[in-house]
């Protein structure tokens, strides 16, 4: 086999085993327009909040940056409680993450969205990189953050990992004590959805095959040739295009969630680097989900979510206490930004409950 063919059958076989199905990007482009039902609202501002944007360094002395939400009246000359938010792989901290934490602050709590390295406005070379122990390196390092804050009560920092900062959030949990309540929202285990595919739907040779076209990558960027990106959202639809590369299509490529950072391409939104992505083939972060107990852990799931047998197998796996809460109707990308379904008061009175 040539090696140029074993890379394009790479790049087609990632995407295969993130989604579940292989994703024509090669159509006409069918329009369409951004769904804002069910009360869809990933900008969402208030007035009941005040934003500013903080910076950190992790371990690795990069910079990762952050958006920091109190709530207008907070007594800052107590210790008050504080959760981090991870916003969905591929995507930064204003989409999603900066909803969840916007509205977790209406209810009191200190919040702190965060671009994960390599991905928005934190530092890491090249850019959409994929490195599983830096992610959870990131959620640890905000730990660190909030927990030199005056106003924050360092024993009383949960977390918040929405669709594969669920697995980051848990990752880094496992090791980081510091963080006393965990939840997760449309989790995608990204070692699982990479190895497996959905439903385990890829074959190992499928595997095989795309640790080779990755390999071969690594040559040609090694010596100076064009980096390939792979997986993640289709940048046109087409009469073809299935369910998920719809679902996922009318959050990122359309008004309703569509961000791209400043000096950044809208192209490479939810794209990670061909050659780094098989990292996460290495990544099992539901092994030793069951130390973080006697800490709590929720996982939220959309009853049609595609992603569901996620949530389902790491409840499974965790000690007590652990609730798995279903949300009636919703699907994956819902539970994004689409407020009708987003079960807050549920995550209000977990977090109140044990971060109290």
């Amino acid at each position: 086999m040539k090696k140029k063919s074993i890379i394009t059958r790479g790049l087609h076989l990632l995407t295969a085993m993130v989604l579940g199905l292989v994703l024509s990007t090669t159509g006409a482009g069918v329009a369409s327009a951004a769904d804002m039902s069910n009360g869809a609202d990933n900008f969402y501002k208030s007035d009941k909040v005040t934003m500013q944007k903080v910076t950190f360094k992790n371990q690795y002395n990069m910079k990762v940056v952050g958006n920091l939400f109190i709530p207008k009246g907070l007594n800052q000359n107590t210790k008050n409680p504080a959760i981090i938010v991870g916003h969905p792989m591929g995507a930064v901290k204003e989409q999603s993450a900066n909803l969840y934490a916007t509205k977790m602050a209406e209810q009191g709590f200190v919040t702190l969205s965060l671009d994960l390295s390599f991905w928005g406005e934190s530092e890491g070379q090249p850019r959409n990189a994929v490195s599983p122990d830096i992610y959870a390196e990131d959620f640890s390092a905000a730990v660190d953050f909030l927990g030199t804050r005056s106003f924050v009560d360092r024993d009383r920092i949960g977390v918040i990992g929405i669709c594969g900062s669920g697995s980051f959030a848990i990752s880094a949990a496992k090791i980081d004590p510091r963080m006393k309540a965990i939840a997760t929202v449309s989790m995608y285990d990204m070692g699982a959805a990479n190895r497996n595919g959905l439903r385990h739907s890829a074959t190992l040779e499928q595997r095989k095959e795309t640790l080779e076209g990755a390999a071969e990558q690594r040559y040609v960027e090694f010596s100076g040739g064009k980096t390939k990106y792979t997986s993640g959202t289709v940048d046109e639809l087409d009469e073809n295009s299935p369910p998920i590369a719809r679902e996922f299509y009318d959050f990122y490529r359309t008004p309703r969630g569509e961000f791209t950072p400043k000096g950044q391409s809208p192209k490479l939104t939810t794209h990670p680097t061909l050659t780094s992505n098989v990292k996460f083939l290495n990544f099992y972060p539901f092994n030793d989900i069951e130390t973080i107990s006697p800490r709590p852990m929720l996982f939220i799931a959309g009853e049609n979510s595609h992603s569901i047998e996620f949530s389902e197998d790491a409840y499974k796996l965790a000690a007590e206490p652990k609730e798995l809460y279903i949300v009636p109707g919703a699907g994956h990308v819902d539970l994004y930004d689409r407020v009708n379904y987003i079960p807050f008061d549920k995550l209000t009175s977990f977090f109140s409950k044990y971060l109290k």
